[in-house]
């Protein structure tokens, strides 16, 4: 970690929900964050990321800006999901190129995997198919990324790497039903059936859907040791290597917010892609990553977080 003393890293997204985790990661190890924010620099115009380059002036780069949500956010807007992400991404990696900066940190997704992936999922198994519908524009847009990285590092010997990390979760979440991932929306709809009096929570799907799930302090580490030793051209799974069932998932939240009704699974609505569980065996190997929060702490940690937001 000595390498990223005083290096100055621009991290896109740095006011996010995983932002804030990676700058506070970095400011362990003696780094100048820079936190590019969204109303200082469209990311999606070329001239606000010349623009940031040429302000902040930094040795490197995490990309971490992304447009996300659940599923119904997905579906509802594939094409600025697609769109947004992809120019983002390209643009900023090849003006960082044209800067000068010596690597750059791409934060891929999960999404990007095949719908049909062997179990676990390994990172040559990236490019076996299709993305699960709901999420292919998205996922495809960040694939792209790991293309331009290796790409450039052939071309240019741009030290670009690229990370993929299941679905987080943590304090300072995304609780917005219309837009939020599984494990918040869970957890607002019992806490919210509970002040409500209501004697059912309505839940999206079967349930029998699969998930791994990865604390954001967790994920901050984790990237951040790759941002100080990892240079490699191949992909970095950074997971748990652990998968639960959405209806576990929900029981288990349902009894940590003590909510005591019934749940009701609305199987009008998609499951999303069938299974998700990584091999996090290269994370373990080149960057000596091992997750450190159980489900049940950072589930714990996320709830009490919640009801602290909460008004009375």
């Amino acid at each position: 970690m000595d390498h990223l003393k005083n290096k100055r890293i621009a991290v896109t997204g740095g006011e996010g929900f995983l932002g804030k985790f990676v700058v506070r990661e970095l400011e362990k190890w003696s780094c100048v964050p820079l936190v590019v924010k969204h109303e200082t620099y469209d990311l999606i115009r070329q001239n606000d990321i010349q623009r940031m380059l040429n302000d902040l002036g930094p040795d490197m780069v995490i990309h971490l800006a992304a447009v996300v949500g659940g599923i119904g956010a997905n579906r509802a807007h594939p094409g600025r999901f697609f769109y947004d992400n992809l120019m983002m991404g390209v643009q900023l990696m090849e003006e960082s190129r044209v800067k000068g900066v010596e690597k750059f940190v791409t934060v891929g997704t999960v999404c990007a995997y095949p719908k049909h992936t062997l179990v676990p999922f390994l990172e040559e198994s990236l490019w076996d198919g299709y993305p699960e519908e709901t999420n292919a524009p998205y996922g495809l847009a960040k694939k792209m990324l790991l293309v331009q990285g290796q790409a450039y590092r052939e071309e240019y010997d741009f030290n670009a790497i690229y990370l993929i990390p299941v679905n987080l979760y943590g304090p300072g979440d995304n609780f917005d039903l219309e837009s939020s991932h599984v494990i918040p929306a869970l957890i607002r709809k019992f806490v919210e059936g509970i002040r409500n009096k209501s004697d059912r929570v309505v839940c999206w799907g079967t349930g029998r859907a699969t998930r791994e799930f990865l604390y954001v302090e967790d994920a901050a580490r984790a990237i951040v040791g790759a941002t100080a030793s990892y240079n490699s051209k191949e992909p970095v799974n950074i997971g748990t290597g652990q998968e639960i069932s959405i209806k576990a998932l929900a029981e288990k939240i349902a009894k940590m917010t003590n909510y005591p009704g019934q749940i009701i699974w609305d199987n009008r609505y998609p499951d999303g892609q069938p299974r998700r569980c990584l091999n996090v065996e290269r994370a373990r190997s080149v960057l000596g990553f091992c997750a450190q929060t159980s489900l049940e702490a950072g589930l714990a940690g996320t709830i009490e977080w919640y009801l602290k937001q909460l008004k009375p």
